[in-house]
């Protein structure tokens, strides 16, 4: 089996205050564009535009079958959001990017990416697999999806979010899981 090391740098913008974290990228023959959620038909930039600008097509191309990566970087830029995964090295078990289907090599040290964050104030898991790995970091119950548990690191308290999986495969409406990631939006617009 080949144990791959996750193909991109984590995208810390400086002054984020979200970090977003799912398992690991799927195989490159199914990305759409070398960032982060690759996969034409996970629902993430759907998400995002749904929440952020009211159309779930915003940041989609879909003659290309891509997302619009030079609108996507300034946005969350901007937005203060920055993304990496849960997991920096892995094999998969059977080719996919199912959380089922990985088998963990080398965890990332979600901690130490948070001390490079220092204006961070939550967390977001989407996914299973990316939800237990953090937990077992920040040393805090697992949350259900759409809640979040509190913990705290180097004297900052920071709230961990479970997010529904942006994959097609969660058996969830995007409109809906839209509704579920708008609770951590507000949240970060009224603090």
């Amino acid at each position: 089996m080949t144990v791959e090391t996750h193909p991109f740098e984590p995208f810390l913008p400086a002054g984020a205050r979200l970090l977003m974290l799912g398992t690991f990228p799927p195989s490159e023959k199914r990305w759409a564009m070398k960032f982060y959620y690759p996969n034409f038909t996970n629902d993430m930039w759907r998400i995002f535009g749904i929440c952020f600008f009211g159309d779930k097509m915003h940041f989609v191309r879909q003659a290309a079958k891509t997302y619009d990566l030079e609108a996507i970087i300034p946005f969350l830029r901007e937005k203060g959001i920055a993304l990496f995964d849960t997991c920096t090295r892995i094999v998969r078990t059977t080719g996919t990017a199912s959380d089922k289907d990985l088998q963990i090599v080398e965890e990332t040290d979600l901690c130490q990416m948070l001390r490079q964050l220092p204006a961070c104030l939550a967390v977001v898991t989407a996914g299973q697999l990316a939800t237990a790995v953090a937990c077992r970091q920040f040393g805090v119950d697992e949350p259900k999806v759409g809640e979040y548990s509190t913990f705290r690191l180097d004297g900052r308290e920071l709230r961990l979010y479970r997010m529904p999986s942006s994959s097609r495969a969660y058996p969830m409406a995007v409109e809906r899981k839209a509704e579920e990631y708008l609770t951590v939006f507000n949240y970060l617009k009224q603090i």
